[in-house]
């Protein structure tokens, strides 16, 4: 079993910034990737970022430029640094882990609302 659990959400003004973690529990010797999604109201959940077990990332291009996934392999957890939010970045993010079974995991989500 493998357990993900996001933090670091809230409220901040455009521009700003937050960093994101999705601690990792269980079995995380079986995880070949950790993604970070979102999903604004009335929209569909998309991907922002991942990284793999071997450490390759990749963030989408809405993005790119803004955000930045890492990961600290002691602490077992995944992070997602948000600069220079946009209003548009406004949304629940959610922590997604993939198994080598091809099962997928998910944590509860944490709102990130960016307001003037």
């Amino acid at each position: 079993q493998v357990q993900l659990e996001e933090s670091g959400g809230g409220l901040v003004q455009i521009g700003g910034s937050l960093r994101l973690s999705c601690a990792i529990s269980g079995r995380k010797d079986t995880i070949t990737a950790v993604a970070w999604y979102r999903q604004a109201p009335g929209m569909e959940r998309e991907l922002v970022a991942f990284i793999t077990s071997g450490g390759s990332t990749k963030l989408e291009e809405p993005v790119k430029g803004r955000f930045t996934i890492s990961r600290d392999k002691a602490e077992n957890t995944v992070y997602l640094q948000m600069t220079n939010l946009k209003r548009e970045d406004t949304s629940v993010y959610y922590c997604n882990a993939v198994r080598t079974s091809g099962d997928e995991v998910w944590g509860l989500g944490t709102q990130v609302t960016v307001s003037s």
